[in-house]
């Protein structure tokens, strides 16, 4: 299969999510990596990718392949059922993550069985080798999850880690020297309902435990969503960006990803990768809601959702990641990702055409990288021939050293003006020098982890932004530097030049070059606020009974009473869902046009499935609801989480019959006895949707923005109050507003 070109791409720049399309059907809980090759590979869980084109049955871990991160072809599959291992039994295999170990290409995947597999390979499509499981059974006996979704991470001193876990914690341990298999003690880092999906970056001193909550898996109904928690330690503990510990037992903010009510549901299960320009993207799955399943598949399970490829840009505002400043998954064009040099380049398959060699440069050619560029003998430089227009720029090279040093030089003029960053096998150190007049001006050494070895490839990035360099070490540019070096250069060394490698001694390099470092995004979207208060849409509760513009459904509900300013409401044994519609819903009328609701709650439950919230309602089958839930953790021995849950209810059509009605939560930020919680009204007339946002608040001023639900618009909804699904608690509403937006 070709490359799918994509013209828009090619001749404007630009991409349109998914970049899947036409590809694959799907590529679910996507895992991404720039090759030694450099090309970039996508990893996905066991899917029927090919259906649409006749194809029984499912491929295991398939592979795409890209020159651009935009337009893919496929590539293969981990494992066949002639080549999969004995001991995966019927498993179907999930959630890859692939990273780059010692010279190896490191593929870990889970088996739906609860077990973490590992797979190696010297190139990025294989040939694979099984390594076993990689998680032991002591490990999975201390952490109260499934033991699915693993991520690895490399930290700074060397040490490797593994994260895994799924409904409802995520834990990490520390792996032996080769990253085959945990051995230490097992830390739980986070919980929360149906989390799972989590990895780790490290960038500015922090560590971010990026993770998806809620339903992956329900069509369009599916409330996943991505979410993140930072701390200084690998193994926590993280907090939210409200201070709020992952391990709470509380539903938690800082969304980096969620619905925003365009085509888009459930976007989740992420993995990260960095494009030439520095800029960092999100690579995750969402689901259309215009084809969301599936039909039936021969040879393969029933019921399944198409989960096809995205990518978005990833900005960090704040010291937090978000996608597109808060804006969510794009659907339309887009600007793409930068994955082509300004000068430099890769070698070819062995090359050094348009590059300015020194001597002991020669070119060559392996399985992995294909064209690089070998050095031997005295100290020699091999440089583009082009420069870089700008001087604010990222710079990187794949190096690897048998003797002696190489290094990534820029800003480079010639050898008697430039900037280097050398991996020195003598020193076992980073080093960076700036030479200005034949003059260094300081080197200054970084040492590198014990242990680490030298002779496999490793990128060596530099970024230039006005007087700083910046220079980090790592095996796959997967958030995991093991070295890091910051430091100020003369004005005169920050300046347009050649990019290049250097070497003394026996040292290779391969896909060296440049391009403009990108402009960071510092400011995130606007977040809506409220207009002019309704009063006639509103209810402070001052008096002594239920206003008149309220009505009830199955109602009055026993025990509610109006006075000092709140309406008290006790929690009903009754139920809001799907097909059991006993619960009482007070209501008013909602006003026309575009409107949100806010009602001011307090609310302190103690047993699972205790709620009481907001509803914009049309029908016992078709309704939104922002509520303070109480719901049980999957594997919590008896543990109850608060959780903010906004969901829907309403036809999904692609069951038979379609008025079949099907629900599904997303959760918003952290629950408190006192919540403050919004939805926001929208009628999307170019679609025929009704649009629902939901937003909560623990003060009344700070507010976690959650999601959008859609459903086809039909009958008018009305502003409603609920407090059911369990008796034993007492909801206080202090006020319900409604604002004009």
């Amino acid at each position: 299969m070709k490359i799918l070109l994509g013209v828009a791409a090619l001749l404007s720049g630009l991409f349109t999510n998914p970049v899947s399309a036409g590809v694959v059907d799907s590529l679910p809980d996507p895992t991404v990596i720039h090759a030694r090759d450099g090309l970039w590979y996508a990893y996905g869980t066991q899917n029927p990718v090919f259906s649409s084109k006749g194809e029984a049955g499912e491929r295991m871990l398939p592979i795409l392949r890209s020159k651009d991160l935009v337009s893919w072809e496929y590539a293969g599959e981990v494992f066949t059922p002639q080549t999969k291992p004995a001991w995966h039994g019927g498993a179907r295999l999930w959630a890859p993550d692939i990273r780059y170990v010692d010279g190896r290409y490191y593929l870990y995947y889970s088996l739906a069985s609860g077990d973490v597999g590992l797979a190696t390979a010297p190139g990025p499509t294989g040939p694979w080798t099984d390594r076993g499981d990689v998680l032991p059974a002591a490990a999975q006996d201390a952490c109260p999850t499934f033991s699915i979704d693993q991520a690895q991470f490399t930290d700074v001193d060397g040490s490797h880690y593994l994260y895994w876990g799924s409904y409802d914690t995520i834990c990490a341990a520390r792996m032996n020297a080769d990253a085959t298999r945990v051995e230490g003690p097992v830390t739980q880092v986070a919980r929360g309902r149906r989390m799972e999906g989590g990895y780790v970056v490290r960038r500015g001193g922090f560590y971010y435990l990026f993770y998806s909550d809620a339903g992956c898996c329900d069509g369009s109904y599916s409330g996943y969503q991505v979410k993140a928690g930072r701390a200084t330690s690998p193994l926590g503990p993280f907090t939210d960006d409200e201070g709020v510990d992952l391990m709470e037992l509380t539903s938690k903010g800082a969304i980096v990803v969620g619905a925003n009510g365009n085509r888009w549901a459930g976007p989740g299960h992420s993995g990260f990768v960095t494009d030439l320009s520095g800029q960092d993207w999100l690579v995750y799955h969402a689901i259309s809601t215009a084809d969301p399943d599936f039909p039936p598949i021969t040879n393969g399970p029933s019921g399944l959702t198409k989960r096809p490829l995205l990518i978005d840009r990833l900005d960090w505002i704040d010291g937090w990641p978000v996608v597109r400043a808060g804006a969510g998954p794009s659907e339309g064009a887009q600007p793409a990702p930068v994955t082509s040099y300004d000068a430099g380049g890769t070698f070819g398959e062995g090359s050094l055409n348009a590059w300015q060699a020194g001597p002991g440069w020669q070119a060559r050619s392996g399985q992995d990288a294909h064209g690089y560029a070998a050095h031997t003998g005295a100290l020699s430089y091999v440089v583009s021939a082009k420069k870089t227009p700008d001087a604010d720029v990222r710079a990187q090279a794949d190096l690897r050293v048998s003797s002696g040093a190489a290094g990534l030089t820029l800003a480079h003029v010639n050898r008697n003006n430039h900037v280097v960053a050398w991996l020195d096998k003598d020193r076992d150190a980073l080093v960076t020098d700036v030479v200005i007049g034949g003059t260094s001006r300081g080197a200054q050494a970084t040492a590198l982890p014990a242990g680490f070895d030298l002779g496999t490839w490793h990128t060596v990035v530099a970024e230039l932004r006005g007087t700083r360099l910046t220079v980090q070490v790592s095996g796959d540019k997967l958030g995991d530097p093991v070295a890091e070096q910051t430091r100020p250069l003369p004005r005169a060394a920050a300046r347009p030049g050649s990019v290049g490698a250097v070497a003394r001694g026996a040292a290779d390099a391969d896909n060296v070059g440049a391009a403009g470092l990108y402009t960071p995004v510092t400011r995130r979207v606007p977040e809506p606020s409220p207009g002019e208060l309704l009063p006639d849409f509103s209810d402070e509760f001052d008096g002594t009974a239920i206003g008149a513009k309220w009505q009830w459904v199955r109602g009055p509900a026993p025990g509610v009473a109006v006075s000092g300013g709140v309406l008290s409401w006790p929690t009903q044994d009754a139920e809001l869902h799907r097909g059991t519609n006993t619960a009482s819903v007070l209501l008013r009328e909602a006003p026309q046009g575009d409107y949100t609701v806010e009602a001011k709650l307090d609310f302190a439950p103690t047993q699972g499935n205790q709620q009481a919230g907001l509803v914009l309602y049309e029908n016992d089958d078709r309704y939104f609801k922002m509520a303070h839930s109480v719901l049980p953790l999957a594997r919590g021995n008896g543990a109850v989480l608060q959780v903010s849950e906004f969901l829907k209810e309403g036809e999904r059509p692609t069951t038979t019959p379609p008025t079949a009605v099907f629900n599904g939560p997303m959760f918003g930020g952290p629950a408190a006895r006192t919540m403050w919680l919004r939805m926001s009204y929208h009628f999307d007339a170019a679609n025929g949707e009704t649009e629902v946002r939901a937003a909560t608040s623990r003060d009344g001023r700070r507010w976690v923005r959650n999601g959008v639900w859609t459903l086809p618009a039909k009958g008018p909804l009305r502003i409603g109050l609920i407090s059911m699904n369990r008796s034993g608690a007492l909801a206080q509403f202090d006020y319900v507003r409604t604002y004009r937006d």
